[in-house]
């Protein structure tokens, strides 16, 4: 397994399996000429979208990027969900956690009264 293993998780493969059933369905549908089915599949990839943007939330989704390698397994649960993931759009969507790279102004900090920019990321 490769250090950038995104996807190899429950969320990514459980989304995976839902928009398969709702592709299949659409397909279904316009070979058919059923309007319904079509309609029907595309309700079953909007689902799938949100049962994995949901299962990454409670942490059986992973952060983008490198981990270490006792997080590469499938089954382990990310405990640094409920923070957010840097860079993550899911987490941003969510409220939580802040793009990767947002500058961050603290003036307290430096005991100078001047503003001082780091780089969060």
């Amino acid at each position: 397994m490769s250090q950038y293993d995104e996807g190899h998780t429950v969320a990514g493969w459980t989304g995976f399996g839902i928009a398969t059933v709702g592709v299949t369905g659409i397909g279904f549908g316009i070979c058919a000429g059923d309007a319904l089915a079509v309609w029907g599949g595309l309700g079953v990839s909007v689902i799938s979208v949100l049962a994995t943007w949901a299962l990454h939330l409670v942490g059986w989704g992973k952060p983008p990027g490198r981990r270490p390698v006792g997080q590469w397994g499938m089954r382990v649960k990310d405990l640094s969900a409920r923070e957010g993931h840097p860079g993550c759009l899911g987490c941003r969507l969510a409220g939580r956690g802040r793009p990767a790279g947002l500058a961050v102004r603290a003036s307290a900090e430096s005991g100078t009264g001047e503003p001082v920019t780091e780089s969060v990321g």
